[in-house]
């Protein structure tokens, strides 16, 4: 049985297994260096999906980090018009919109649907299967949706200030130009609207790669690339001012799942769709040896007392806006009114802004 927890944190661990990644800015277009073979990612996304009960079983970290998303658009006070979801793998933000919430910072009020505040959603992903998948269920219904089949999700399709949000859950760790993608994301929107998006990154699957790497180096004397490199959460405010966003908010949380062994971790992995498609991986499966001394080392290293196997699964969550007039801005470096050691100690008096900080 799967068990998932969440646990909060403000601080990345170095691990000498980590793999992470550099950017250079470039303008948008085909992606000069291709870290992921995106015909791979298609193929890998349309098999899982073909599978339809397969990949609804799997669908339960998916939709967690969307309703996780989801719940962020609570803090935003007004109404969007016109939305996209980009990366819409099979819509499960769609899905997670229709369901009843308790707004936190309101608990003693009757639930609401999110969906209300939207007039209507597009739903954009590369992989038909995938997009079409829950077509048939009932959520489809409770609120506007299109879907669209994007040809290439490095080269957006849509005019300038179009939309009024754009949202992303669990598809950004495949681009290869994140740059440019979050370029062409603040293009697409409105004056003064949010981007609100989350994605794997840092040290996911640190369990499974660490095992990998040992077993490799036991049973073949090097190392192969089995698991995918993954943003720093350092670089992702770096990348969105670079993009032109303004008022920047990234965190991260840790979604531990626990599983029976590593191959029924790595079974969910291809359900999801979510396997490896570095252009410069090893070719092939992995060898049967590697597997068995990976599984191993996996129990010895990073085992629980149960029995059961952690993976890990860090998750960047960011929220940016596009600039507009009227828009808040931060004050100039210097101009801070307040000693922070005085604050810390309970001394010093805040004053709130007319709007509480509402957006």
């Amino acid at each position: 049985m799967r068990q998932l927890a969440l646990r909060h944190t403000l601080w990345i661990p170095r691990h000498l297994s980590r793999c992470c990644r550099s950017y250079a800015v470039q303008a948008p277009g085909a992606p000069a260096l291709q870290i992921f073979n995106r015909y791979t990612k298609y193929q890998q996304k349309e098999r899982a999906a073909a599978n339809t009960e397969a990949s609804r079983q799997v669908d339960y970290l998916r939709d967690e980090i969307a309703s996780r998303l989801c719940q962020r658009l609570l803090d935003i006070k007004r109404d969007l018009p016109h939305v996209l979801d980009l990366g819409a793998n099979a819509c499960n933000i769609a899905r997670i919109l229709t369901k009843p919430v308790v707004d936190p910072a309101a608990p003693d009020d009757p639930p609401v649907t999110i969906s209300s505040r939207l007039s209507h959603l597009t739903a954009a992903e590369s992989s038909p299967t995938m997009l079409h998948r829950d077509a048939d269920l009932p959520f489809n219904s409770a609120l506007s949706l299109s879907r669209e089949v994007l040809q290439n999700e490095e080269l957006l399709p849509y005019s300038a200030n179009t939309f009024d949000a754009v949202l992303s859950s669990m598809s950004l760790h495949w681009i290869n130009d994140l740059p440019s993608v979050l370029a062409q994301v603040n293009h697409i929107l409105k004056s003064d609207s949010p981007f609100l998006a989350a994605m794997l990154g840092g040290d996911s699957l640190f369990e499974l790669r660490t095992s990998l790497q040992l077993a490799s180096m036991e049973r073949r004397g090097g190392v192969s690339l089995n698991v995918s490199p993954l943003a720093d959460v350092r670089d992702v405010g770096s990348l969105l001012q670079r993009a032109g966003f303004k008022m920047l908010t990234v965190d991260v949380d840790d979604v531990i799942i626990d599983f029976p062994s590593m191959f029924a971790l790595m079974t969910d992995l291809q359900a999801m769709g979510e396997g490896n498609a570095v252009v410069e991986r090893e070719k092939g499966p992995i060898a049967k040896d590697v597997l068995m001394a990976a599984e191993a080392v996996y129990r010895e290293l990073h085992g629980n007392s149960d029995g059961t196997l952690p993976a890990t699964f860090r998750i960047i969550y960011m929220i940016a806006w596009k600039e507009g007039e009227g828009q808040a801005q931060q004050l100039k470096r210097g101009s801070g009114e307040l000693s922070m050691k005085d604050m810390l100690e309970g001394k010093a008096k805040i004053h709130g802004g007319e709007d509480g900080g509402n957006r």
